[in-house]
């Protein structure tokens, strides 16, 4: 039950399970065709204009030596790029400022009508499968103690609370349901704060039938604060410099805490394709691999409940998932997500029993009882600066909700606090729980409907 945002945890250790990316050392190490990487030299620089090897090598997330340099020696060779100017030193390709020819535009165009995705270079799809099967080890269990720390800033029933804790462990499926206000997106939050503590690895896109499909997402994945790459980033390749200990097409980042709400549809539940630049983007369950997705104020998407809910049955069953590409062929992808369903509309209404029974934990977070009232109000008037008294609470109780027989609800209190601090400065006085305060507040807080 909410009386503030949720302070992030207590920092735990990094566990990215079994799985490092190996390092580059040869073209056949990246699983793509020579060709193909040839095809995105040539995009970027027919979209970048003259660059060095060192910087090119840097945008498509390569190694330069084994790997990059014999790319441009190719391409120089076969006069689709030239040496335009040398810059000093002995840095060998790396050094030499290539452009592109006329007959590398043509190729390049060609290249384009296929897909104009010139970026890093994507991993191969079964390689990305198999990572992240193996990241799976790599979640924190948590403990009562854990539960205790991420959840410090929520007054929840200890009943409820005991039952948070394994719906976390199980990294499967978590129903939560009860009125509007009481903490169901705040508790979900505060299990993100947790999925944020630890990292794991993820590729910037995937390779699959010639076709790219882009993963990393800067909006919604955080940079790891120790990967070379997190300092001063800000989201562009620029910033994602290439690690000689590992293949630097993967980026290391926190595990994943992805929201969606009303917005979501079925078709974002699938590979999305760009008829314009032919490259897809990776659905929110792809992109919540290894983390938690939560669909909040379930219910209220403009697709049906029901035609959702089918959506993530075999999911949550098989812990797989299956995405279709535009040719028709259908891909299996691991579905190594902790899905968080959060709805303010009563479960009969949404839900049948069989889709009940393939949900791991069903948790409802109910009206707050009139001490866990109090000691949300407590907190907050604290955290805002406003005068409590309990005087001041037995009047706003009995005034304005048990006369009206209105329910509690645990953002009551943090509203309340807002409206008494609207009036106090509009009058010049300090905010406090008086009667007058209270009143004036009440008025401008609630409807009766």
């Amino acid at each position: 039950m909410l009386r503030q945002p949720p302070a992030q945890p207590a920092a735990t250790p990094a566990n990215l399970g079994a799985f490092s990316p190996p390092a580059i050392t040869r073209l056949e190490d990246t699983g793509l065709s020579p060709l193909w990487l040839q095809d995105l030299i040539l995009k970027v620089l027919y979209f970048r204009g003259y660059m060095t090897g060192y910087k090119i090598a840097e945008e498509i997330c390569l190694p330069l030596s084994g790997v990059a340099d014999q790319l441009l020696t190719s391409l120089k060779q076969e006069k689709f790029i030239e040496v335009k100017s040398a810059q000093g030193g002995l840095g060998g390709e790396g050094a030499y400022n290539f452009g592109i020819t006329n007959a590398g535009i043509l190729r390049a165009r060609e290249a384009l009508d296929r897909s104009q995705y010139a970026g890093p270079a994507p991993v191969p799809f079964d390689v990305y499968n198999e990572a992240i099967r193996r990241q799976k080890s790599g979640r924190l269990t948590v403990t009562s103690r854990t539960m205790r720390q991420i959840l410090a800033n929520l007054v929840i029933p200890e009943a409820v609370f005991q039952r948070l804790g394994p719906a976390l462990n199980s990294g499967s499926s978590i129903f939560m349901y009860g009125p509007p206000g009481n903490g169901k997106t705040s508790i979900a939050r505060a299990f993100g704060n947790l999925a944020l503590s630890q990292s794991m690895y993820i590729p910037y896109a995937l390779y699959l039938d010639g076709q790219v499909i882009k993963v990393y997402d800067a909006v919604s994945h955080v940079l790891a604060p120790d990967d070379p790459a997190a300092a001063g980033s800000t989201g562009n390749t620029g910033a994602l410099r290439a690690s000689t200990r590992r293949d630097p097409r993967w980026i290391r980042i926190r595990r994943p805490f992805i929201v969606v709400g009303g917005e979501l549809t079925l078709e974002g539940l699938d590979l999305v394709f760009d008829d314009t630049s032919k490259v897809y983007e990776a659905p929110f369950q792809v992109k919540a691999n290894g983390g938690i997705f939560l669909i909040d104020d379930f219910g209220r998407q403009q697709v049906r409940p029901r035609d959702l809910l089918n959506r993530w049955i075999v999911p949550l069953e098989n812990r797989v998932d299956y995405l279709r590409l535009h040719t028709g062929r259908k891909v299996e992808v691991p579905f190594d997500v902790l899905i968080v369903f959060s709805t303010n509309l009563p479960p009969k209404d949404l839900v049948d029993e069989a889709f009940l029974r393939r949900l791991r934990h069903k948790i409802e977070v109910s009206d707050p009882s009139f001490n866990e009232y109090r000691e949300i109000f407590k907190r907050v008037a604290q955290a805002k600066k406003v005068e409590y008294s309990d005087q001041g609470l037995a009047y706003l109780l009995q005034e304005w909700y048990v006369k009206r027989n209105r329910k509690l609800r645990a953002s009551h209190p943090r509203d309340l606090c807002d409206q008494i601090l609207d009036i106090a400065a509009y009058l010049s006085a300090p905010p406090s729980l008086s009667r007058e305060m209270i009143d004036a507040a009440c008025q401008a807080y609630f409807v009766d409907i």
